[in-house]
């Protein structure tokens, strides 16, 4: 959905161009990533991480979806100056990315890279020991990745979810959208229809990128039903 902005084209080109940019390597990485059309978050995403997270100051930070690596260390940066992302990752080519990235921007100890199934990593983590999530792997896994991001975030802890609109398509009946995609619409459909209106959660959607949805937990609540050996 890189090609379709959420809100109008000159705003958000606006967004990309006229807020700060980034300096050193990690701009460069962005750079090179932008005109290869490697998929990382665009900038004006970038803009609001740098203003949210010396904010929020988190310690424990976990990402879903590593890709080149561009957005672990984005966070790195920006979080609490004792802080560590543990980010996971599936696709070797990738990871191979990421590695020489991370090792390049001198962040190999600020970064733990977890090669494998985001399903089973996430499983490792302890009840309520991460400050701050954020998820950017394959969409139509968002809405059986949430429980155990639930249960590992702690109570006032933000879990933030990558392109959620589909470039608007979200809204579309489901005979509307061509047959390939129609997973991703169903299971971003019941995620949203989860998320938004739980009373555990306090939830908002900011039109960044392709959609930035923004969660922060209140209170326990048992999602259980939302994983797939529950709901097939």
């Amino acid at each position: 959905m890189m090609d379709r902005p959420v809100i109008n084209s000159d705003v958000r080109d606006y967004l990309r161009t006229e807020q700060k940019q980034l300096s050193g390597r990690l701009g460069t990485i962005q750079k090179e990533a932008n005109e290869k059309r490697v998929p990382v978050i665009p900038h004006e995403t970038v803009a609001f991480f740098n203003w949210l997270l010396p904010l929020l100051q988190p310690k424990n930070v976990v990402e879903v979806g590593t890709a080149i690596g561009f957005s672990a260390a984005l966070l790195s940066e920006k979080i609490h100056p004792e802080g560590h992302v543990s980010t996971i990752e599936r696709n070797p080519d990738m990871i191979e990315k990421a590695k020489k990235n991370f090792k390049d921007l001198g962040l190999e100890d600020k970064i733990t890279l977890l090669e494998g199934q985001a399903e089973d990593k996430l499983k490792t983590f302890d009840d309520e020991s991460i400050d701050f999530i954020f998820m950017d792997s394959a969409k139509a896994k968002y809405y059986d990745f949430f429980p155990d991001c639930i249960r590992i975030l702690k109570k006032g802890g933000v879990l933030a979810v990558d392109d959620v609109l589909q470039g608007g398509t979200i809204l579309e009946d489901d005979k509307d959208i061509p047959r390939r995609r129609r997973k991703i619409h169903r299971k971003l459909n019941d995620f949203l229809e989860v998320v938004l209106d739980h009373p555990a959660l306090d939830s908002t959607i900011l039109p960044l990128g392709d959609g930035l949805l923004m969660i922060t937990k209140k209170e326990e609540a048992d999602f259980d039903f939302m994983r797939p050996e529950k709901s097939e």
